[in-house]
């Protein structure tokens, strides 16, 4: 067995590797660049290398740096996870060529599958059904016309190198053709280095369905089970599943078996994925599925696979890595209910899904679920890498158990103030489309619109926060009725500003009388006068103003904050001044508005941050009042 095992990876696949390492007794080395120097797979491994600057390509995706890692700390074995170098067969070899093991298949392996339409000639030969299409090498834009009028539009035209959808382009007419052609070919060429396409036959109905498979160096391959990985965005799956909803046990039987064969055609040790693609007009059927490419790593999806049939899929690649027959055969492996997962970006849907960086000021993804993470509270999210920064894994008797368990989960994700998709997940696992399993891969697409909407709080919500925060400082009594218009020492007002996360508007409240039991979840702040809100999975810091007609700012501490942006018009005092309370600060123009902040005590100006005419953001410390003696 390996004793001493170096992660050439980053983030919560690193640490997924880690934990079965710790609990195989195996010891572990962290590789990491500028950017991740305090990263979590950094912190849980035995030792840690750095290997260069943040991006990537100079730190992460260097062969060399890696292997010299591995060398200066005595590890036996490199893990490359997925994605970097985990299908690169050149620095597979390098890795064996240095007396190291490589945790993965064979280099001719990845090498016998990298390239699309070799794999599928490979996969033809084996018995292994292939989508209709040409995959030959004459590229004469012309000659391909002909093919493409042959196969019968729509037609896909794919990179033959390409992955993560680049190098693809649907084609609907015939005049359509040449400028698709050339695009595709023109991005292949950017993207891979290669702008050599296949064509095949655009499925109408397609579901991304794959298949987990494991082979040793003793010949020995197995599959453990079908996935269902249709929902995707833009060809980046988002939520996948375990086993494929409305697989018979016969179409599971001659795709699964499909599968084996095509590992078996390539003599593969390690984990592996055969994909494939379903036309699902008319339900799934064996003779509907054709292969499409196989992922020669572990899969980022992989922990459904490990739910249903209770294996762990990494301890199984380092037993193989070591020389070990497969744990299991065939016929000791079975399903065993059903295991959804779904991916937790921090990106904004609301704005496009960009990217959202910065710090983790808060991050719980509690409940009962599985949580893969690299990142923990306190942490920061950079731009130089994936925006993935969780999966969420839910086991269940059967689907529906398993929907409404993950449910239960993405509706307390507290991550706040990088934006997430949680909201957006939530409201794909909710819709009636999903839960009846009328599954494809354009079922995003079509629906991403009311997808992305999210709730903004309400002036009950805001309500329910205030009395919240009234309840948990005072002991306040919730089934008494509650003017919404709260605030810590001051009278009830019908009309207040509040601040949603920074933005702030004027709210009409109204009596209320809440149950015991709120209809939204609720963080404490260590901010004054601030609570968090969370709704279906979307974080909502609401802050209500530090000041009034009769109240100073900053009731609770010295602090006199920004309760918005704003723009300060005058300021009345200076350093050093003696204030009495209630006595004016500054003034703060915002929302068409003039607020002026006072001193919440009598005391001393110990610091002041502003002067007239400079722009303020909300929650800038503009002065500090110190109580006196």
């Amino acid at each position: 067995m390996i004793q001493s095992l170096l992660i050439a990876n980053r983030g919560e696949i690193a640490c997924r590797i880690i934990r079965t390492a710790r609990k195989m007794g195996i010891r572990t080395v962290a590789v990491y660049s500028d950017a991740d120097a305090k990263a979590l797979h950094v912190r849980m491994a035995d030792e840690a290398v750095h290997i260069g600057p943040s991006a990537a390509r100079e730190s992460y995706l260097v062969g060399d740096k890696i292997i010299a890692a591995a060398k200066a700390t005595g590890a036996e074995a490199i893990h490359p996870g997925y994605g970097f170098l985990s299908e690169n067969a050149e620095f597979a070899q390098s890795v064996i060529d240095a007396a190291l093991v490589w945790v993965g298949p064979k280099p001719a392996s990845i090498t016998a599958m990298g390239l699309k339409d070799a794999a599928k000639k490979l996969m033809a030969d084996a018995g292994v059904p292939v989508t209709p299409g040409y995959m030959g090498d004459n590229q004469d834009p012309a000659y391909l016309a002909e093919e493409a009028a042959g196969i019968g539009y729509p037609v896909l035209i794919k990179a033959v190198a390409g992955g993560g959808g680049k190098g693809m382009r649907k084609v609907d007419r015939a005049e359509d053709f040449a400028d698709a052609l050339e695009s595709c070919q023109r991005e292949a060429a950017s993207s891979f280095g290669n702008n050599v396409v296949l064509i095949e036959k655009w499925i109408e109905s397609p579901r991304h369905i794959e298949v987990q498979v494991f082979g040793d160096s003793h010949g020995n391959v197995v599959h453990l089970f079908e996935r269902d990985c249709s929902l995707q965005r833009r060809h980046q799956k988002v939520i996948e599943e375990a086993p494929a909803p409305g697989m018979d046990e016969a179409t599971r039987e001659a795709v699964c078996g499909a599968a084996v064969r095509a590992a078996q055609a390539v003599n593969y040790e390690g984990a592996g994925t055969i994909e494939f693609i379903a036309d699902a007009s008319e339900g799934l059927r064996a003779d509907r599925i054709w292969f499409m490419e196989m992922n020669t790593r572990l899969q980022v999806e992989h922990p459904v696979t490990e739910e249903i049939t209770g294996q762990d899929l990494v301890e199984w690649q380092l037993r193989v890595a070591s020389g070990e027959p497969l744990p299991l055969t065939q016929d000791e492996l079975s399903i065993n209910g059903h295991a959804i997962e779904a991916r937790l970006y921090a990106e904004d849907p609301a704005k496009g899904f960009l990217p959202s960086t910065g710090r983790l000021e808060h991050f719980n993804l509690g409940g009962d679920g599985r949580i893969e993470t690299g990142v923990e509270e306190g942490d920061e999210i950079s731009p130089f890498y994936d925006p993935m920064i969780a999966k969420l894994v839910a086991k269940g008797a059967d689907r529906d158990e398993a929907i409404e368990s993950l449910g239960e989960v993405l509706s307390g994700v507290f991550v706040f103030p990088v934006r997430t998709n949680a909201s957006f997940l939530l409201n794909a696992l909710g819709s009636e489309e999903f839960r009846s399993a009328v599954l494809d891969t354009g079922f995003i697409g079509r629906h991403e619109d009311e997808l992305v909407s999210s709730t903004p709080p309400s002036a009950r919500t805001l309500s329910d926060a205030l009395l919240w925060a009234a309840r948990a400082s005072t002991g306040y009594d919730p089934k008494m009725p509650f003017l919404a218009g709260f605030r810590m020492n001051a009278q009830p007002q019908a009309h207040q500003h509040m601040a949603v996360n920074g933005r702030v508007e004027e709210f009409e409240f109204k009596a209320t009388a809440p149950g015991d039991r709120f209809e939204y979840g609720f963080r404490e702040d260590s901010e004054p006068d601030s609570q968090f809100v969370v709704i279906k999975g979307q974080t909502y810091r609401i802050s209500w103003p530090r000041f009034s007609a009769t109240v100073g700012g900053g009731a609770h501490d010295g602090d006199i904050i920004a309760p918005m942006p704003g723009k300060v018009t005058s300021v009345e005092v200076a350093a050093g001044d003696k204030v009495m309370k209630g006595q004016r600060l500054l003034t703060l123009e915002a929302m068409k508005m003039e607020h002026g902040l006072t001193a919440p005590f009598d005391g001393t100006v110990a610091e002041l941050n502003a002067s007239a005419g400079a722009q303020v953001a909300v929650d800038s410390v503009l002065a500090r009042i110190q109580a006196e003696a």
